[in-house]
């Protein structure tokens, strides 16, 4: 009876539907665990960490101050060390290290080192203990003495902190005036210049170099060259200005130092910092992650031009994609006879989403790069030349990649929306004296636009994190510019660009200081997870919209 019972609920198919529900399930469950996993590790780099100072020594080596901020513990075989030559007791076969962020590279040379538990003599946390964020070489932890203006001693000790933060604060007020200039109007003026260079070559080529059009190029960098005059001389005050205040810092061993605040952007005392003053630094810290720019090799500061490139690349390619892969859709399901040559061609379409990405990345760097742009440089950057216009990799030629890339997936899409499209439908618009073409355009692409809307969701999906043909056509470790800026015409398609899945590579395998990345690159895969998830929802939003406006003709 039993038996019976087990076979007909197999029979039933119950029990695939559970396997099913469980697959998907472990599914989710697993998904969610990566992203709080990449969550933690990553968004829990911008907490104020404890700063611990510690007396260290091993065997046979004299006793060191080291001050700094634990980052991982590890528990390790005692053989291992050995094999370094460190001596341990016959009784230790287990030993625990902690990694300390210790900073000061320009005094250390490093920014991280391990310290074994068993040798840790004393362990504290000052109170009065710094994190300085400086510009360059890393943060610097020790503890402050004194505050200088031009010299002369304005503050002394801990009694010198309010003098600290407001200075802190009117330096980096000066150092963003300086970089607004250098980066708006000065950058303009380079920009026109380079105009100029090359509309003096263009008359030069056309054998148009008279007298009087070189005078009136001559007039116009003249005009230039007063405008940058005055500009240098603003930014040399600015730079005065920056000069003006010095701190002096002492390191853990008792080593004077003399930082000038031009090169810092941030100090805090962590060990004496409260929940709320905690919790501000944590948010302000997050937003220069996002909105800032990346500084020592991209190992810290922030990845605001990575975002703004793998966006803005992503749109390029979604504009690109979407007519291209509409208009063969249209074509293969409306007007291509249905035969053996069009199933090849559905067939070669369904393999194009299988081939591998690099493939699309040396496809686009030869046809799209070197043959297509060196042509449109010789026929209408002539004056440019040798060096490339669009003939060289930039964010054009990344998006027409990844757009070839896509568009199978948009094909199919499109295809399965205009075929469920009812049969009555055309055939309604066709017997109230509409075309074909007005047919298709003013009733069957819009009641398919939810199909295409879906075959876009998953071009963006895919495209938002493909790096390896980027590598080839048009993304950069550090981009100096944005495509997009003040300058005619606005919108720069030929230049290169950071990309958020690119940074991840650089920072996380092709960095100097791994160390230091490792946190980053956490927090920089959340983030790209982030933006492929606000770009889908923006399309899913669109779709519905479009579903609801046609669902009546649908039925």
């Amino acid at each position: 009876m039993q038996d019976k019972r087990f076979k007909s609920w197999v029979k039933s198919g119950s029990p695939w539907v559970w396997f099913t529900g469980a697959a998907i399930a472990i599914s989710m469950i697993m998904v969610v665990g990566l992203l709080l996993l990449i969550a933690a590790r990553g968004m829990g780099y911008f907490w104020p960490g404890d700063v611990y100072q510690f007396e260290y020594a091993e065997p046979g080596k004299p006793t060191i101050t080291v001050m700094g901020e634990i980052y991982d513990e590890e528990v390790i075989n005692a053989q291992q060390l050995s094999d370094q030559g460190i001596v341990l007791p016959d009784d230790v076969t287990k030993v625990t290290r902690y990694l300390v962020k210790t900073g000061n590279r320009d005094v250390y040379g490093l920014d991280f080192r391990w310290l074994i538990k068993n040798f840790i003599s004393k362990q504290s946390k000052p109170e009065n203990a710094l994190i300085a964020e400086r510009r360059e070489w890393g943060n610097f932890y020790g503890t402050i003495v004194s505050v200088r203006e031009n010299q002369v001693l304005v503050g002394k000790g801990e009694e010198a902190w309010p003098e600290i933060n407001q200075r802190i604060e009117y330096t980096n007020d000066i150092h963003s005036q300086a970089t607004s200039i250098e980066r708006g109007a000065i950058g303009s003026i380079n920009h026109k210049m380079e105009k100029l260079r090359l509309q003096q070559r263009q008359f030069e080529l056309d054998n148009e170099a008279t007298p009087d059009n070189l005078g009136m190029l001559d007039k116009q960098r003249a005009e230039l060259n007063e405008k940058y005059q005055l500009l240098q001389a603003e930014l040399n005050k600015l730079y005065a200005k920056m000069k003006r205040d010095t701190i002096t810092v002492r390191t853990a061993e008792g080593k004077e130092i003399a930082l000038p605040l031009q090169q810092v952007i941030h100090i805090w005392q962590p060990n004496s910092m409260s929940n709320f003053a905690k919790i501000k630094h944590y948010v302000q810290a997050l937003w220069a992650f996002v909105a800032g720019e990346p500084r020592e090799a991209n190992t810290e500061g922030g990845i605001f031009p990575a975002i703004f490139g793998t966006v803005m690349m992503v749109i390029t390619m979604s504009i690109f994609v979407t007519p291209f892969g509409v208009i063969a859709a249209v074509y293969l399901r409306e007007y291509a006879k249905q035969g053996a040559v069009t199933r090849l061609v559905r067939i070669a379409v369904n393999n194009l989403a299988g081939v591998p990405s690099i493939v699309y990345g040396v496809f686009g760097l030869g046809f799209f790069v070197y043959f297509l742009g060196g042509n449109i440089d010789q026929l209408f950057f002539p004056e440019a030349l040798p060096a490339p216009t669009f003939g060289t990799p930039g964010i054009l030629w990344s998006s027409l990649t990844l757009a070839i890339l896509t568009v199978p997936v948009v094909i199919v899409a499109t295809e399965e929306g205009l075929s469920r499209i009812p049969r009555n439908v055309r055939e309604g618009s066709l017997a109230l004296g509409a075309t074909k073409w007005e047919t298709l355009w003013k009733t069957i692409i819009p009641m398919a636009s939810p199909a295409i809307m879906t075959g876009l969701i998953l071009a963006i999906a895919r495209a938002a994190g493909e790096v390896a043909p980027l590598m080839l056509v048009g993304v950069v470790k550090l981009a100096p510019t944005l495509p997009l800026d003040g300058n005619m015409p606005f919108v720069h398609l030929d230049r290169k660009f950071m990309h958020l899945g690119f940074h991840i590579y650089d920072v996380g395998f092709q960095s100097p200081n791994v160390e230091a990345a490792r946190p980053l690159v956490y927090a920089t895969a959340l983030l790209l997870i982030l933006v492929i998830i606000v770009l889908n929802l923006a399309a899913i939003a669109i779709r519905n919209r479009l579903r609801e406006k046609y669902k009546a003709l649908d039925q």
